[in-house]
């Protein structure tokens, strides 16, 4: 490849270029269910400028272009929401996931307080699980996704970083 990626913490310059990775990343997903109304298809632009503006957001990039991002919360009792991880197809399975997530928690933990990190992905989503429960993450129940698709909710407390990934 020649370059490296590199992580670092999203820009409003940032939010075209993860709106369209977003996109791109999740139409397997929307694949997987039959349902191309998930939330990350449907997002607007200027709810992911509002995301990278106010939110916890992380992105991969080689050289300038954007190939990763993950985004983060965190509410008031210290839980930290993470969502919308996506790496370009062309470079998954090399551990970017993996390591904007690391980002991401890092972040969250020592910036703004996280206790606990809770993420949810489709229940067909192998790669997925296999990447979360990878990096320390158990499953601790189900859910809905306001588009309908069935959700794994996982969990680990701040600080759990698996010494795998």
């Amino acid at each position: 490849m020649g370059m490296s990626v590199t992580i670092s913490a999203a820009t409003e310059q940032d939010a075209e270029q993860i709106f369209r990775l977003q996109y791109l990343c999740f139409q397997s997903e929307a694949a997987l269910y039959g349902n191309y109304r998930i939330d990350p298809l449907v997002q607007t632009l200027d709810s992911v400028r509002a995301e990278v503006a106010g939110d916890c957001v992380f992105v991969a990039r080689l050289g300038e272009e954007v190939v990763g991002s993950v985004r983060g919360s965190v509410t008031e009792d210290g839980s930290a929401a993470i969502g919308k991880l996506c790496v370009h197809p062309r470079l998954q399975g090399h551990g970017i996931g993996a390591r904007l997530l690391r980002a991401a928690e890092a972040a969250l933990t020592e910036q703004r307080g996280a206790k606990r990190f809770r993420l949810q992905t489709g229940h067909r989503s192998e790669g997925n699980l296999r990447l979360y429960r990878k990096v320390g993450y158990e499953a601790v129940g189900t859910s809905k996704g306001a588009d309908g698709v069935p959700m794994v909710v996982l969990e680990k407390a701040a600080g759990a970083y698996a010494t795998t990934a």
